[in-house]
């Protein structure tokens, strides 16, 4: 059906009709109830600190005893919660401590995995795009200065990458 087609059902249909399909999406479909439920109480600071948690359970696991440092967690969270239409700040604030925690992680323990690398150099390539494209550089910063020179610390395979994306960012500036 054709956005038009659909415009033209709601303005036609009966109230209740209306109501019913809604209480019916409502019901079937978990993405429906999660953006009502959002949208009616947000709890943005409740769902940050759990999708922190559930990231930092990915390097620092509390049950298992390997940790996973998947990419796809933090990936898939983020999307959620654009989907969701989260505060652009709180995302990029996610965006960023996806790969602070990485870090974290690295400064005890080596990865030899270039594809580890290419990853967070991947997530930071996003998120400085995510600032730009929302006006959010002056809140970051100071954080992405941070995670690069961090990187060029902890001697990063490409960490000279991280740089050069900190000074083509500044250069936009």
């Amino acid at each position: 059906m054709s956005k038009g087609k659909f415009k033209k059902f709601l303005t036609e249909a009966p109230r209740e009709e209306l109501e019913t399909q809604l209480l019916d999406l409502y019901s079937r479909f978990k993405e429906v109830k999660e953006f009502y439920d959002f949208s009616f109480n947000p709890k943005e600071e409740e769902l940050l600190n759990t999708a922190k948690s559930k990231i930092s359970e990915e390097y620092f696991p509390t049950t298992r005893r390997r940790a996973k440092k998947r990419r796809s967690i933090p990936q898939n969270l983020i999307k959620h919660f654009i989907r969701l239409g989260l505060e652009d700040a709180k995302i990029l604030d996610l965006m960023l401590f996806q790969i602070e925690i990485a870090q974290v992680y690295t400064e005890e323990n080596e990865i030899k995995a270039t594809a580890f690398y290419k990853s967070m150099l991947k997530s930071f390539r996003q998120a400085i795009s995510f600032s730009l494209e929302h006006l959010l550089l002056e809140e970051s910063r100071a954080r992405m200065l941070k995670i690069a020179k961090k990187a060029s610390q902890q001697q990063w395979d490409n960490a000279d990458a991280f740089d050069y994306s900190i000074e083509n960012l500044l250069r936009e500036d």
